[in-house]
């Protein structure tokens, strides 16, 4: 049996298959159909309005208050 699989026709029948499916595999990566692009524009995502940080002044009154 080894001496089967030593041959030299066995052997290129092998490195024939291998090399024909990479070719196949090739070719069926390059000519895949793109993904389904929707004709329908997808609505924006709004951002988040960032409110604008309050001025915070203590005056005397509210610095005796917390004491």
């Amino acid at each position: 049996m080894f001496q089967v699989i030593k041959s030299w026709q066995v052997i290129a029948v092998s490195i024939a298959l291998v090399l024909y499916m990479s070719l196949v595999s090739y070719a069926a990566r390059e000519h895949h159909k793109p993904a389904f692009v929707s004709k329908i524009k997808p609505k924006k995502k709004e951002k988040p309005k960032k409110e604008k940080p309050k001025k915070e002044e203590h005056g005397e009154d509210e610095i005796n208050e917390e004491e």
